[in-house]
């Protein structure tokens, strides 16, 4: 094909590529929005049938989060092959659909059995997002991904923006409210696409489905194929793990530490979301330009220990917000990160490493929501050595530094 034969096909594409990405972002968009509605008021609604004993409520909230994750380890590679066989678009709508229902059933829960049935429905439906990015690698071309990307990250951001907000707002009203409003726009989410959003994967390239390819301990082995590539989804890995911290233990400690209400707690998620779409958005760029993918992934790892220290041992709510920005940081060495280890793959292995890298990060949240509620629930209990509910952020702090010291070590002799 002949150069300008190929440039006037993708000027006429492109127009479809761009109405599609927008689809994508706007489906993103609608799903944060969603999952942010409940987050500040799904930990009070656990407190409140175990007679508001925080400590449980920490617990159980930890063993929710758990079931989740280990719905997402399970079901995520199976989502995804039936997505290589059958196409993104019905996965997509299924899911959405499937999202709608279980949120009316959390809206209408009598009890925490039917509470924790949902987070369940919730963990196995919840596959719209990575069939999402598999949809935009679908209609991007290789060199273009990485930008493609970065635009829809600004939707998770605003997703978190606009869905704490609502929803602390909301829960001030009723504690069943922001589960209805979720089921709203999971609902309308599921209608958009049924309408609008076309096909992304071409029949003719549509991949026979094998159980080998949807089981999620073979999603990994590809991460073992290079020794740097092994060590860099270690640092993937425990990053991963002390990130969860902020969505399993921060509206019980800020609510036990500060005594702040539902509607401080989404603005406080809402100041998150700001500070991250303008990292995302103006920062990671210039940084990487000056300090190069790996300067930039040690700024970030040393941008999150440091901002977990702040969080951990902030004594009023002000200083918490202090840490804010810089823990916003710590998004610089995720796209970092993702880019070094695209580096280590070939061309036509890049769904692999995306599916691998998904499969971690179910793992980490298996194992974060246990030991980061259980250490909260510890520490502020009667029989801890010493009071400390900053715990879990002073113990993902430690885990940042270990991510920084296995990064310093791969990356002194990295051939990338």
């Amino acid at each position: 094909m002949s150069g300008e034969a190929g440039e006037a096909i993708a000027q006429s594409a492109a127009p479809v590529r761009r109405g599609a990405v927008a689809f994508i972002f706007v489906t993103i968009l609608l799903d944060m929005l969603a999952l942010g509605v409940i987050m500040p008021i799904l930990p009070k609604l656990i407190e409140s049938f175990v007679g508001n004993d925080t400590a449980h409520a920490a617990r159980i909230f930890g063993l929710f989060g758990t079931a989740w994750a280990l719905m997402q380890f399970v079901f995520s590679p199976l989502l995804g092959a039936l997505s290589d066989r059958f196409g993104r678009r019905p996965v997509v709508l299924l899911s959405n659909f499937g999202l709608a229902a279980d949120y009316v059933l959390m809206a209408l829960a009598p009890s925490l059995i039917w509470l924790f049935v949902g987070r369940v429905i919730s963990g196995i439906t919840s596959a719209s997002i990575s069939t999402a990015f598999a949809y935009i690698a679908d209609i991007t071309p290789p060199e273009r991904r990485a930008a493609v990307f970065g635009k829809i990250g600004a939707a998770f951001g605003a997703g978190f923006i606009l869905g704490p907000a609502l929803g602390g707002l909301l829960g001030d009203i009723d504690p069943r409210l922001p589960f209805w409003a979720s089921a709203a726009l999971s609902f309308a989410n599921a209608i958009y696409g049924l309408l609008i959003l076309p096909e992304s994967l071409a029949s003719e390239k549509r991949a026979a489905f094998r159980w080998i390819s949807a089981n999620p301990v073979g999603a990994v082995h590809l991460l073992r194929s290079n020794a740097e590539l092994t060590a860099l989804s270690v640092v993937n890995f425990i990053a991963q793990v002390a990130h969860v911290v902020l969505p399993s233990t921060f509206v019980l400690y800020a609510t036990y530490r500060y005594g702040w209400d539902s509607k401080t707690v989404g603005l406080t998620l809402a100041m998150v979301g700001v500070c991250t779409m303008v990292v995302q958005g103006l920062a990671i760029s210039p940084i990487v330009r000056l300090l190069g993918e790996r300067g930039a992934l040690l700024l970030g790892l040393c941008c999150g220990a440091v901002g977990f220290v702040i969080f951990g041992s902030a004594p009023t709510g002000p200083l918490f917000w202090l840490g804010i920005p810089v823990m916003s940081l710590w998004g610089i060495s995720g796209a970092a990160l993702q880019s070094l280890m695209t580096r280590l793959v070939a061309p036509d292995q890049q769904g692999q490493l995306q599916g691998a890298t998904g499969s971690v990060q179910s793992v980490s949240q298996l194992v974060g929501p246990f030991l980061f509620t259980l250490t909260f629930s510890y520490f502020i209990g009667s029989s801890a050595p010493l009071h400390l509910p900053g715990a879990p952020f002073l113990l993902a702090a430690a885990l940042m530094v270990v991510c920084v010291a296995i990064a310093v070590r791969v990356l002194a002799t990295a051939k990338t």
